[in-house]
């Protein structure tokens, strides 16, 4: 891959992701984001662009749907190196975005409250999050995907080594981080449906 360009940044767990952001911002990244944690990041001095302008289609459903949408899934599954990947981005108009940070609604932490509803579970079920998540890590070799702010200081260090860029195999490490999370979080959500009854 090459140099980081553009990363989306969305997160639950904040910790340390303003820092992390100001030093991304420091290499040219472009940091595009969503709500709470746009709000965050420019509360802490950070230049951010709102997926909504990013995309070109408003936030709508309450927050359902804000990154669904081809500009951001289309610039994370491109090949870099696929030609016909290249073509149809340029023609649509969708740049390349080399990497994700995103942790997940805190489902468990939702359903583990006294008197929780069926429908405050569902509203707390992460889809855009894992999307992003799953996309990013199918195309490894192209994209950096974080879940763990544990991570961020690897990935800085890595950056300031090799001129802005990250290891492949940094990469596929943070991309089996992903999966495992995603099946966890899947898993969860299994077990709290299947002890429901209608």
């Amino acid at each position: 891959m090459g140099k980081i360009d553009r990363a989306i940044i969305s997160v639950t767990d904040k910790s340390g992701v303003v820092d992390f952001a100001r030093a991304l911002s420091k290499f040219g990244v472009q940091i595009l984001s969503t709500g709470g944690t746009a709000k965050a990041l420019r509360d802490g001095g950070v230049s951010v662009t709102d997926i909504s302008e990013y995309t070109g289609f408003p936030e709508m459903m309450d927050g359902r749907v804000k990154t669904l949408h081809p500009k951001v899934h289309g610039g994370l599954l491109g090949l870099r190196d696929n030609p016909e990947h290249v073509r149809a981005m340029e023609e649509h108009g969708i740049k390349p975005i080399d990497m994700v940070v995103v942790n997940l609604y805190q489902f468990e932490k939702t359903v583990a409250k006294e008197g929780v509803t069926l429908e405050e579970a569902i509203e707390n079920i992460d889809i855009g999050g894992p999307s992003m998540l799953r996309s990013s890590a199918k195309n490894f070799k192209d994209v950096t995907v974080i879940v763990d702010p544990e991570d961020y200081r690897v990935v800085l260090d890595e950056m300031e080594i090799y001129a802005g860029e990250t290891r492949l195999e940094t990469r596929f490490r943070l991309a089996k981080k992903v999966f495992r999370l995603t099946h966890e979080y899947d898993g969860a959500i299994s077990r709290y449906l299947e002890a429901v009854e209608l």
